[in-house]
């Protein structure tokens, strides 16, 4: 499975693969043409001290042949001009034997040049051979070592295929465990969802009837503890404890029968005046708050209103309840206390503390319009002066120099 890599220069995509092909390619290309290039010199060089060698040599041999005949040559020449007579044929003789022992030495050295000219061209010979043989090699060794980069790379595209199937699975085998932990943690939230459900709506049902209702005590049930979900404990604008209303909180789909009755022996155990079925899911006979079988039942969204009817129902049956008790009694207590001597001071008291605490803001706000009044004198003569002054600099300086006490919009100030 090939991949495709994109160049973030010039966007050309290419497989690594290939890339790494070349790249092999090149650098045995390099190693080689460096091979190569040494072997070269190395023949060259090789060859061309080979080639000093003999031209040396041949230089040498042409030396001293020639110093050899100009030596003879005048050797001759003293003889001849000495021994012209009688030895004249001899010298001769002489000289034609020196000419052929010249010529001899001179086919020998034309023998030996000849030798080196056929070595050089041997050595030439065998460099080309060398050259062919290493040639030969370096396609021998292309071949094997393209060979060998083949089967690594199908090597190593099975391992990334084989790495790549294993990554799948694994990546597959995550997803499925995933997949499992969702079920579950879904499962886990849908069962515990509908009491979570039913806990906030008790909780936001008892702040709603202590914001709406602060005079009173509302108290949670504990959980684990039978009997209603809240009580609220009804107070009269004294204090006075007039009756409880116990409440019990469901936020399901189907309206049970069962907990009116459980509702109902709740309130025989609390001792409550009222009992209130708050329910997201009415009666099939209710469409709307109402009241079946003693027991209130309604929305959350009706809730406050139908709690504040029931609150005045309980407070006016305990003021009902507690003025019959001892009404004649009651009467002639609160005659007494009227003309009693105790109200007549402590009606005086409250009088005079009146007209005190008026006599004293009456005081209190003559100072200050006393002290305003001298401020108010006192701010005008500075302003006064600072005006004065405000002329003769800008009489003198001209307008560009700012004195204004007070902004040209807060003129009212002075007012």
């Amino acid at each position: 499975m090939s991949t495709l890599i994109i160049c973030p220069n010039c966007r050309h995509q290419f497989e690594p693969e290939a890339a790494i092909a070349q790249s092999v390619e090149d650098r045995v290309r390099k190693e080689f043409n460096q091979k190569w290039n040494e072997l070269t010199k190395q023949k060259e060089e090789q060859l061309r001290q080979k080639e000093q060698q003999w031209q040396d040599e041949r230089d040498a041999a042409a030396k001293k042949f020639a110093d050899e005949k100009k030596a003879m040559e005048a050797k001759l020449v003293q003889e001849l001009s000495s021994k012209v007579g009688a030895e004249y044929e001899n010298k001769l003789r002489m000289l034609e034997d020196a000419n052929k022992t010249n010529e001899a030495k001179l086919k020998e050295a034309n023998e030996k040049e000849l030798q080196y000219l056929r070595k050089e061209q041997e050595l030439i010979t065998k460099a080309q051979e060398i050259d062919l043989e290493i040639q030969r090699r370096l396609l021998d060794e292309r071949a094997k070592l393209s060979d060998v980069i083949k089967k690594e790379e199908d090597e190593r595209n099975k391992l990334k295929e084989t790495e790549h199937q294993m990554k799948v699975m694994e990546l597959q085998k995550q997803l499925d465990d995933q997949r499992k932990n969702v079920e579950e943690m879904k499962r886990r939230i849908e069962q515990g969802s509908m009491q979570l459900q039913g806990e906030v709506q008790e909780l936001i049902l008892e702040q709603l009837l202590r914001e709406s209702f602060p005079f009173d005590l509302v108290q949670e049930v504990g959980k684990g503890i039978k009997g209603a979900d809240c009580i609220q404990t009804v107070r009269n604008s004294f204090g006075q404890e007039c009756g409880r209303i116990i409440f019990e909180s469901k936020r399901t789909k189907d309206f049970s029968a069962e907990w009116i009755e459980k509702l109902k022996a709740d309130m025989r155990v609390l001792g409550a005046d009222v009992a209130v079925i708050v329910t997201q899911a009415m009666p099939k006979d209710m469409a709307s708050f109402g009241e079946k079988d003693g027991i209130w039942i309604c929305s959350f969204a009706e809730v406050r209103a139908l709690v504040y009817v029931l609150r005045e129902l309980v407070i006016k049956v305990y003021n009902a309840t507690k003025s019959q008790e001892n009404k004649g009694d009651k009467m002639i207590l609160l005659y007494n206390y009227l003309i009693s001597t105790e109200f007549s001071e402590q009606w005086k008291a409250i009088r005079e503390g009146f007209m005190r605490m008026k006599l004293s803001i009456q005081r209190e706000r003559d100072q200050m319009e006393k002290l305003w009044k001298a401020r108010e004198k006192e701010l005008e003569k500075v302003l006064l002066n600072a005006a004065h002054i405000r002329g003769s600099i800008e009489g003198i300086a001209g307008m560009d120099v700012d004195l204004n006490l007070l902004p040209e919009n807060d003129t009212y100030l002075l007012e």
